[in-house]
């Protein structure tokens, strides 16, 4: 059974930055894409990063330039690293991988 657990999730001024966990079990973390999505409050999902198996990564116009994504395949873990918030980076972060999905854990930028 899949079970991915994010974490880091919190309150930051806008401008800060913050760094989102993810740990992955029940997979072969380290031959499968990572994928972190977001859902801000009223709106609907939304792809925010992939990282592959070898460590490419790929960002949405949204984030590109501020955010970036990494792994650690001994930790069965998926980090990203978020700069340059801004108050529509609040959301819901979730951590998927295949059609597996993580419970999510929220980031609010305030002004």
């Amino acid at each position: 059974q899949v079970q991915l657990v994010e974490s880091g999730g919190g309150l930051v001024q806008a401008g800060g930055s913050l760094t989102l966990s993810c740990t992955a079990s029940g997979i072969l973390f380290s031959q499968n894409p990572m994928k972190w999505q977001r859902q801000a409050p009223g709106k609907q999902r939304e792809w925010v990063a992939t990282i592959g198996s070898g460590g490419i990564t790929k960002f949405a116009d949204a984030v590109k330039g501020r955010f970036t994504a990494s792994k650690d395949n001994a930790k069965n873990t998926v980090y990203l690293q978020m700069n340059s918030l801004k108050l529509e980076d609040t959301s819901v972060y979730y951590c998927g991988v295949l059609e597996n999905w993580g419970k999510g854990t929220l980031v609010t930028v305030s002004s």
